[in-house]
């Protein structure tokens, strides 16, 4: 397994995402490790991530499956090109579609467990399959499809003027 995480490795200019940026000093800060063939991240959620007492917030779960997935995509593209491309920071994937299944209701206080692998490289699509454990138990289970981060995503946004 690697000891970096594919998320540290992106370029600055796409390290702000909520959930996976190194940059957003407010985020979730999820770091996902490739391991040849599949990806691995940990998260424990904080008390303020509760749904009801006890349990944790369904839009963090899913925002941990879509960020893990990403960051397995990026992984797997860049093995998949290894040959072909000079070596540098991953490329960026994006979440083109998200499906989320709760299983059980995700207790609050215990690590979960994230294992993610890709199912289809086409192209610049990938899609990847991720689990997500606590307790040893199936949570949630998700279907990602992946993109690679379209050119224009990657020049900085222009501000828009104030109205008058």
């Amino acid at each position: 397994m690697t000891t970096t995480a594919i998320q540290d490795e992106y370029s600055d200019d796409v390290s702000h995402c909520y959930g996976c940026g190194r940059l957003n000093q407010d985020g979730l800060h999820i770091r996902s490790f490739w391991d040849g063939a599949e990806a691995k991240a940990m998260f424990t959620p904080s008390p303020h991530h509760t749904a009801i007492p006890g349990y944790v917030y369904g839009g963090l779960l899913a925002s941990l499956v879509d960020c893990h997935a990403t960051g397995t995509a990026a992984a797997a593209a860049r093995q998949a090109r290894a040959a072909a491309a000079p070596a540098g920071p991953p490329p960026r994937f994006v979440t083109a579609s998200l499906q989320v299944e709760y299983l059980r209701p995700t207790p609050l206080g215990p690590p979960l467990s994230l294992s993610a692998r890709p199912t289809e490289i086409r192209g610049r699509k990938i899609v990847v399959e991720v689990e997500l454990t606590a307790e040893d138990q199936l949570c949630v289970r998700g279907r990602v499809v992946t993109v690679e981060m379209p050119e224009e995503l990657l020049r900085p946004a222009v501000a828009s003027s104030p109205i008058s």
